[in-house]
């Protein structure tokens, strides 16, 4: 079983070598081997996920050498855990992705661009879930760094290349501070393997490993998203193609805050930050939240509440306990889905409504029924409404709070509520503006596909005249299209997808708890892991 930890890794990296080989020719068979691959890679994970919650967690060294020298890449609970959720979204937004680039007839873009980056980003995702060492780490950032500068600036315009850069600036600072934070613990320790470091940095002064927990906190906490961190993420995101948003907002935010579960527990226990974790928390939650009221643009304002939401998961972090890791937990894997699931919804909105802006959208409830469904499941699970995954993960984490009883965890319950709250009218305001009101005066409720051959009879998916002033920039490479009052089936199908695996979280609501518990129990443990390692 150990053998099959790689392959989330290597699978998609070996398939992006032969489609760059292939290029733009064998357009059917690409898009299929493409959902082929990652439908592996989500098997691969849930067996790995299963079977590190029945026989403990599963590593195994690249090339036989033993820490420190080798690679070493280790699946527990919750690296299994992420691995399954991150493959079932990340599926997801390929197809949506694939029934964008057949409506757009945008074909080429997606196979000779979009899907070797997107391949290699799913592989830098695994390579950072399953890393056992620093080093390995950082060399899953990187990739999903090369990966994620091409996806945001697809098709070359100006917005896309200008949030592109501000991403790229704000990631190569976070990887110079990584690489630094790397070479002064190995410098402390001499080595950079998980199960070693857990072990030697016990032996260091406390003032040097709390420098170092400092320096990899805000490492990650850039990663994450955290406020004060978080000013880059509302001006990077919104630009992008709909597949591109979602998937980093919904994926690549919980990669930081992954990191942030694996050090704080195996090499920072009973840490001295986490007082400053909750109150970065707290600020995140408000700050975040009081920015999506502010905000008349769905994109940006799902971009607010992102921030806001991780401030739920830094609370089960800076709690420490086997609750409040347990509720962290289940909110990651619930908010991955759910806010991936909104931005797909987002991108289905600006094809049938030409824009985001909630100003002037209206009377898509009644123009566009299952694009109505399609949003309010998923917003009414932000919000946490019981009895969704949304409520489950917010009970847990309160729950937690109150059995820790300090004057943060406290707060952090009373934030967190408010910041319930104040979800659930963001997520009304947007129901009422761009559903259920009347659509605005010039606003017929109905689109039509730029660019459009309204002679081909076999293009069912689009068939209105265009209309002047209607023009949204979507494609993936770049080209102005493309309201449609019809919405792409393909599209429709993946986003309905993913609302139902939001749903599935809540109907095994009890298991999805159990899991996290044991994972966060297991986390806490820190022996089964280093035993693991050390001597399989």
């Amino acid at each position: 079983m150990n053998a099959l930890v790689p392959l989330p890794v290597l699978l998609p990296l070996c398939v992006t070598g032969l489609k760059l080989a292939i290029g733009t020719r064998l357009m059917r068979f690409q898009r299929l081997f493409s959902v082929a691959v990652l439908a592996a890679v989500l098997v691969l994970s849930v067996i790995l996920m299963i079977a590190a919650d029945r026989q403990g967690p599963l590593s195994v060294h690249l090339g036989d050498f033993p820490p420190p020298l080798g690679i070493t890449l280790v699946a527990d609970r919750l690296a299994g855990l992420m691995l399954t959720v991150s493959s079932a979204v990340t599926l997801c937004v390929l197809v949506y992705s694939l029934g964008q680039g057949m409506a757009d007839r945008d074909e080429e873009t997606p196979l000779g661009v979009f899907h070797p980056a997107y391949l290699i980003l799913v592989s830098g995702v695994s390579c950072t879930f399953l890393a056992g060492d620093l080093v390995n780490l950082y060399v899953g950032f990187e990739i999903m760094l090369v990966a994620s500068f091409v996806l945001l600036t697809l098709g070359g315009t100006g917005p896309r290349v200008r949030a592109g850069s501000t991403y790229v600036i704000v990631s190569l600072f976070s990887s110079v501070l990584f690489l630094i934070a790397i070479a002064m613990t190995y410098a402390a320790t001499g080595t950079a393997n998980f199960a070693q470091l857990s072990q030697r940095l016990a032996e260091v002064p406390i003032g040097v490993r709390t420098l170092l927990e400092a320096m990899l906190l805000t490492v990650f906490g850039i990663k994450a998203a955290v406020f004060p961190l978080a000013a880059w993420l509302p001006d990077s995101y919104p630009t992008a193609p709909a597949p591109v948003t979602a998937v980093f907002a919904g994926l690549l935010t919980k990669v930081g805050v992954y990191c942030m579960l694996r050090t704080e527990t195996l090499l920072f226990p009973g840490h001295r930050l986490g007082d400053l974790l909750m109150l970065a928390a707290l600020l995140s939650m408000v700050i975040g939240i009081l920015g999506a009221v502010s905000q008349t643009d769905l994109k940006r304002l799902l971009s607010f509440t992102l921030i806001s939401h991780i401030g739920y998961m830094i609370f089960g972090v800076g709690l420490a306990s086997r609750a409040g890791l347990g509720g962290a937990i289940v909110y990651v894997a619930h908010h991955i889905t759910v806010q991936t699931t909104l931005f797909l919804v987002a991108g289905l909105i600006e094809r049938r409504g030409g824009t985001t802006e909630l100003t002037r959208l209206g009377g898509l409830a009644k123009g566009a029924p299952l694009l109505a469904v399609l949003f309010f499941v998923p917003a009414m699970n932000l919000a946490g409404i019981p009895p969704l995954s949304g409520f489950i993960g917010k009970l847990g984490l309160m729950r937690a709070g109150v059995q820790n009883g300090g004057e943060w965890a406290w707060l952090l319950v009373a934030g967190s509520a408010a910041t319930s709250l104040l979800t659930l009218y963001v997520m009304a305001k947007v129901w009422n503006l761009a559903f259920w009101r009347d659509a605005p005066p010039g606003q017929k409720g109905e689109g039509s596909l730029l660019e459009s051959d309204e002679d081909d009879p076999d293009d069912d998916e689009t068939t209105r005249p265009v209309p002047a002033g209607r023009v949204v920039a979507a494609t993936l490479s770049g080209r102005a299209v493309t309201t449609t009052s019809r919405l792409p089936r393909t599209m429709t199908a993946a986003t309905g997808a993913a609302v139902a695996l939001g749903l599935v979280y809540t109907v095994l609501g009890g298991p999805l708890t159990s899991y996290a518990d044991r994972a966060a129990a297991e986390l806490l443990t820190r022996g089964p892991y280093i035993e693991a390692v050390l001597a399989p």
